[in-house]
């Protein structure tokens, strides 16, 4: 993955995660502290990647396609 691609995949900042889900903020932390959210920090700056977040949501679909309780 080159720089700039990695640049382009960062979301910096829950507000940039929030409406890169069309969730609001809160749901953002809420999913990130009770359901796993994969989210880094960046300083004091919580972070996530478009791509470790459409694998996420790929992982939390199978897991729901198939009635496990951790969906």
């Amino acid at each position: 993955m080159t720089s700039a691609t990695s640049l382009n995949d960062l979301l910096h900042g829950v507000p940039a995660i929030a409406a890169e889900m069309r969730l609001s903020p809160r749901q953002i932390y809420h999913l990130a502290e009770k359901h796993g959210l994969p989210t880094f920090k960046i300083g004091r700056t919580v972070c996530a990647r478009r791509s470790t977040l459409s694998v996420w949501l790929a992982e939390r679909e199978a897991a729901a396609r198939s009635g496990r309780a951790d969906a």
